[in-house]
């Protein structure tokens, strides 16, 4: 029971994540039309999608 709380977790968790680094990649996009995106917009969307892969594999666990 304590995998799947904390799978749920950390999908959740990884969701925001992931949309909180989208929104600051759009909005750097817009604004300022630089050609790199900034660092912090691709460490959310990264972090926020192996979250959400572990979140995952804590669901399907058996244990």
């Amino acid at each position: 029971m304590n995998n799947k709380v904390m799978g749920l977790v950390l999908i959740v968790f990884g969701i925001i994540l992931f949309l909180w680094g989208y929104d600051v990649y759009r909005s750097q996009e817009i604004e300022a039309s630089s050609v790199i995106p900034p660092l912090r917009a691709w460490v959310g969307m990264v972090v926020g999608a192996i979250n959400v892969f572990v979140g995952v594999l804590k669901l399907k666990s058996k244990a």
